[in-house]
Formats: C-alpha cells, sequence, structure tokens
C-alpha cells in the first residue's frame, strides 16, 4: 500500500508548486479542490442532497448553477457546514478508491488547502505544510487571482492559521523564495522512504 501523503497550507503557500515536482516524481497527486467540483457535477448522492436543500433548479438541464450555489454557501458559516457535510464524505470516498487505484505507487499524495478543517486529514499517513511568511503569500496571491490585497486578507482569515496548521503537520516545507524547495521535497521523500 502506498504511503499517502497530505500537502496543505493556506492561500499562496506553493502547495500547488509542491504538487507539481512530485508529479515530476511520478507521484500520483489527487487535487481535492479539483475532484470536489468534478463530484459536485457528477456524484448522485452529492446531487440528490443539494437538491433537497436548495432545491430542483441548482441543477439545470443537468449542469449546476455554481453561482446559486456559491451563494449559499458564503452566506454564512452555517450553511458552509451544510454544504461541507454533503461534498467531504463523498471526496473522502473518492479519495480512497483512487488510493487503491494507485496501490502499486510507493507515495501518493492530496493537495488540500483545508486538510484539517475537512477531515481530510485521517485520511492521510503524513501531513505536509507548506509554509511561506504571509507577506509572500499575499504578494503571490495578489499577482495569480489578480485580486487586491484586501480581497486577498479577507481570504486567509477565512482559513484557519498557518502556525495551526504548522504544529498539526508531521512535516513543514518552507517555500519563502530564499529556501530551495526542491531539496525539501526530496528530503521529505527519502525520510519517508525510511520509515
Amino acid at each position: 500500500m502506498a504511503i499517502r501523503i497530505g500537502i496543505t497550507g493556506g492561500i499562496g503557500s506553493g502547495k500547488s508548486v509542491v504538487s507539481k515536482i512530485l508529479s515530476l516524481l511520478d507521484i500520483p497527486i489527487y487535487l481535492s479542490d479539483d475532484e470536489a467540483k468534478r463530484l459536485t457535477t457528477t456524484d448522485e448522492t452529492i446531487r440528490r442532497e443539494l437538491i433537497n436543500l436548495l432545491g430542483g433548479e441548482l441543477y439545470q438541464d443537468g449542469v449546476l448553477n455554481k453561482q446559486k450555489l456559491a451563494n449559499y454557501l458564503f452566506a454564512s458559516p452555517e450553511n458552509a457546514e451544510k454544504i461541507n457535510a454533503i461534498i467531504h464524505p463523498q471526496v473522502k470516498q473518492d479519495f480512497r478508491q483512487w488510493c487503491m487505484r494507485h496501490s502499486a505507487s510507493q507515495f501518493v499524495a492530496m493537495e488540500s488547502a483545508i486538510l484539517f478543517e475537512s477531515g481530510f486529514a485521517s485520511e492521510v499517513d503524513v501531513v505536509v505544510m507548506v509554509y511561506a511568511p504571509q507577506e509572500v503569500r499575499i504578494q503571490r496571491a495578489m499577482m495569480r487571482d489578480t485580486a487586491s490585497r484586501t480581497q486577498i486578507e479577507q481570504r486567509i482569515q477565512r482559513q484557519m492559521d498557518d502556525e495551526i496548521k504548522r504544529s498539526s503537520a508531521h512535516y513543514t516545507l518552507i517555500n519563502d523564495d530564499k529556501t530551495a524547495l526542491l531539496p525539501q521535497v526530496l528530503q521529505l521523500l527519502v525520510s519517508l522512504s525510511q520509515k
């Protein structure tokens, strides 16, 4: 069975960069955000429960009304909890099946910004936190998302504090634009291989 690595970190920390490095090393990567979006449109259980919650017009001609879902989701923390309670269990199940399909690999990885918040941390063997100073993260996210500083700061405030994530992770990779990331990833894999 493959060692399951969970990759997490705040907005702009470089989770995707670490995932790309692992992918280049032929390690299968499960991108939880992408898979959750896919499942929201294709999974019958999710579809049925979202329709029960938000009404039949949520899917028009089989197509998800993303704006209606987003409006409900971001209206309150309680609404987000209801949506997450529908989607996250199906993502967990999908990840388990995906891991079985990749069981011949030495490692597999799940990238998730909300690894702890979603309960996905219990699905992996080791949690890796990608860490960058907040100002570096803000600058990266502003450039990437063409968003204002205020918008990025608001997103950061809605996420779990990086220091809490860092203290809960098994490993931390520093991605501060000064420390080389590739040697850290390679050392992580060596360390995991020896355990």
